[in-house]
């Protein structure tokens, strides 16, 4: 451990990167209708959807990771590609917010 740390001064090495995205306020109240709609009413409905994760999943993912704005376009954007006109398959949550979308395989830079 470095001095710095033992201080209690924040610095790049302390940091633990893996740590879950905390949802701002605005996206938490969002959150709140996923939750319940994920506990309440899914585990009764057959399992429809085409892709993995499913669409509530992915919004409750986009919106903690994204915040209020960004997660409910992206969110928004998934459910209107959830259709027989799209094929089915894995569709994470981007890392980094595009107003493109961008599959899977495809490089974030051209």
């Amino acid at each position: 451990m470095s001095e710095d740390n033992v201080a209690g001064i924040d610095t790049a090495e302390s940091r633990d990167t893996t740590a879950p995205a905390r949802p701002t306020p605005v996206a938490w109240v969002l959150l709140l209708p996923l939750r319940f709609y994920r506990k309440f009413i899914s585990p009764y409905l057959p399992p429809m959807c085409r892709f993995y994760p499913s669409c509530s999943g992915y919004a409750v993912e986009a919106l903690s990771r994204h915040g209020a704005a960004r997660g409910s376009y992206l969110a928004t954007r998934r459910l209107l590609r959830c259709g027989p006109w799209t094929p089915p398959g894995r569709d994470p949550v981007p890392e980094k917010f595009s107003f493109r979308h961008q599959c899977p395989g495809m490089p974030t830079e051209e």
